[in-house]
Parts: C-alpha cells; structure tokens; sequence
C-alpha cells in the first residue's frame, strides 16, 4: 500500500520550484500529449464507425442485401422464381428490379443517370426511400406514369416535381441509318434525398412496367433480396444457389459486391489506430525522460529520504505515483475531450463551416451529406486501457533507477 509521506512527497515533486521548472513543464506536455493521443484516437475511430455504419445502411438500404442473376442478366418468368425464393428460410422479401445506365436532360442541362425499375408497392416496403422522399408524392409513380429522382439530380439538371426529365439510353433503336438512342421523357413525381451524394445525384426510379417498355426486357435483370439482418446474407445465398442453382440462378451477396470498398475501409480504420496510438506512444517518452530528469535533480533529496530510514520501496513508489498521475489525469482529460467531441461532432464541423467559410466535408467526395461518428464503448475502454498501461510502464524504470541511487554518491557529488 502507498503510504501518505509517499503521496506527499510525490505532489511535491509534480509541483516544482522556479529552478525546477524545466522538469514541470515537460510533466505538462507529458500530461496535454497523452490526453490529445487519446482524445484523437476516440474520435477517429468514433468517426471511421460512423462512417462505415452510415455507407453500410444506406447501400443496403437502397441496395438489398443479395442480387440474384440469371442467364444473361435476364429472367423472364421472375413472378414464379420470386415465389420461389420467398420461401427459403432467411428471405424475408424478394424485389423484381430492372437497372439500366441512361443520360437525363433537363432545361439544356445533362448528366449520366442510373434507372432502376421496381413496383410502387415494392418501393413503399423500403423504408430507407420511402422515408426519403422530400417533395411531390409517389401516387404517380404507382400509377405507372412517373418517375422519382435524386434531389442533387434535380437540382443539377434545374428540375422540379411537376416537370418533365428526358431520359436517352445508348441501347437504341436499330435503322437503316444506324442505331438511334432510344429518348423518352417522364413527369417527375417525386425527388429523394437519402443523404448520400452517390445516390442522390444519379439514381432515378421507374415503375416497373414503364421501365421494361423503356428498356425492352421481356422480365427483369435481377431478384432483390432481403435478408433480416445483413450478417445472415452470406448463409442464405449459399441456401439459394443450394435450392435453385440448377435453373442458372447466381446469388451475389452485398459483401461480395462491396468487399473491395468495405475492405479498404477496414485497412485504413487500421492504419489510423497504429498512426494515432504513436502520439500516446510518444507523450510516454516524455513522461520518461521528465522523470529520469526528476531523478537527477532530486538525487540529494533521495539520498536524505534514504538516510532518513525511507526503503528503496518507497522511493520507487514516491517516482511511479508522480509519473503515474500524469498519465491518468492526461488520459481522463482525453476520455472527457475525445467523448464530448465525439457526441457533437456535427455541430462542431457546422460552426466551423461556418466561422471560416469554407467547406470541410464535401458530399461529393465523401458520400455522405454529414460527418458521422458511433461511438463505440469497447473501442473506447481499449484506447483508455492502452493510455493507462502505456503510463504506468513509462513510469518503471525512472523508478527503479530513483530506488537503486546510491545515497553515498549522491551526497558526496552535491
């Protein structure tokens, strides 16, 4: 047990005199390195799961979480497949979709677009879009007779719900001139904004019948499913190429669509953690060297303690108490930062836009409209443990040098 001369002389130590002051000073960068090590180190990693959360619901939400092809990307008879694939276990819905790269023109402005064709009833089940919809209304696109697009679409193309969107497919009609693009124009019944600029710049939603006449497909390019969660979606592709692999279906999991994306974010999450542990790690050295430092200038004093009846023990625990408490008070000060800053990060990134002007996270290059963060407990008690740990080993061999002074030679050198 630590004794209370020991906490004593310990605070003494952390709060030096004005010729001793070198040493304090360092004690407080030690402190401020380790707290904005740690404080970094949540917030990143807070923002890099936010991150990946965000992408992960938004492309599943408007993705679903397996396709399933067939010959060709062509399957005639879905209606029956569909039934069929609704009843494997683990398929909570199945979604015709046809899809189909076009340019869109509006008020002499254009921009390459991405028709997906699905029923009104099918669209309602997805919640994602069906609680994105911002203006206008989907009676029409029930109808049959209207489309939904993009906000960020609209707005590049000068659109409004009410006007009319031309949309030209490469894949035209064959003449004796050539092949002619295939150009057609719909009433936009209602714009979506989901919140991630890849979508909501480029995608346009058709009925599903108006966008086999469009295209000419006699069925649709592929059955979306939807599984409960996202994590059974590997084991119930592998029961669909089970079930109905002999009629030339090819079940494509979300993970193996996204996995090259989803992969490198994984990589760099990674990399930041080993990069941003180096402040922590860095921020321990200095605790090392003010000690070692602390040692020196306190070698009369040790040597007085010792001839004064004080154990190596003692002195030992006298030098990891004054180094120990900097790397907790700088950890508990980053875990406060690092937690406050991440809970409001949004509002932080606003008043900045804001106070400088400039724009810090552009949609377009990041996909998302706003800067996430999810702040993960387990993450955090790791980062707070490591900051801890990395503290007190810093602290051992000051203090085992301090205990192992020779009081003789110290005083005989003062």
């Amino acid at each position: 047990m630590f004794k209370a001369f020991e906490w004593m002389m310990a605070a003494r130590y952390l709060r030096a005199r004005r010729r001793e002051g070198f040493v304090s000073v360092i004690a407080w960068f030690s402190l401020l390195g380790i707290a904005l090590g740690v404080a970094t180190l949540i917030i990143v990693m807070s923002v890099m799961n936010g991150f990946r959360e965000e992408l992960l619901s938004r492309i599943l939400g408007i993705n679903g979480h397996i396709n399933v092809y067939g010959h060709n990307r062509v399957i005639p008879n879905y209606n029956s497949l569909s039934e069929e694939l609704a009843k494997i276990d683990g398929v909570k819905s199945v979604t015709p979709m046809i899809e189909g790269q076009v340019m869109a023109t509006g008020k002499g402005a254009s921009s390459g677009a991405m028709v997906r064709g699905l029923s009104g009833a099918d669209f309602k089940k997805r919640d994602l879009l069906f609680n994105s919809v911002k203006a206008g209304s989907i009676k029409l696109f029930e109808a049959g007779e209207g489309v939904i697009i993009g906000s960020r679409l609209a707005s590049k193309l000068g659109l409004w719900v009410g006007d009319r969107i031309t949309l030209i497919s490469p894949k035209g009609n064959v003449t004796a001139f050539g092949t002619v693009p295939r150009m057609r124009s719909f009433i936009i019944a209602a714009t979506f904004d989901i919140g991630m600029y890849e979508y909501d710049s480029s995608f346009v939603f058709m009925p599903l019948k108006a966008a086999q006449t469009y295209f000419r497909i006699p069925g649709v390019n592929y059955l979306e499913v939807l599984t409960p969660s996202a994590s059974q979606a590997e084991s119930v592709s592998y029961d669909i190429r089970l079930e109905l692999g002999r009629k030339g279906l090819n079940p494509v999991d979300w993970k193996r669509t996204n996995s090259s994306f989803f992969n490198a974010l994984q990589v760099e999450r990674n990399v930041m953690f080993m990069i941003l542990t180096l402040i922590i790690i860095v921020a321990a050295f200095n605790i090392i060297s003010g000690l070692i430092m602390l040692v020196k200038d306190k070698g009369k004093d040790i040597a007085i303690l010792r001839t004064m009846g004080a154990s190596r023990g003692s002195i030992m625990r006298i030098f990891l108490i004054a180094g120990a408490s900097v790397g907790v008070f700088g950890t508990v000060l980053g875990f406060i930062l690092g937690l406050a800053f991440s809970e409001n990060i949004e509002t932080i990134r606003q008043w900045i836009e804001g106070l400088s002007g400039t724009e810090l996270f552009a949609a377009e290059i990041y996909f998302l409209s706003k800067l996430p963060a999810i702040v993960d407990y387990s993450e955090v008690t790791l980062v707070v443990g490591m900051g801890l740990g990395l503290s007190f080993l810093a602290t051992l061999y000051p203090s085992w040098r301090a205990a192992r002074l020779d009081p003789v030679e110290a005083l005989r050198y003062e």
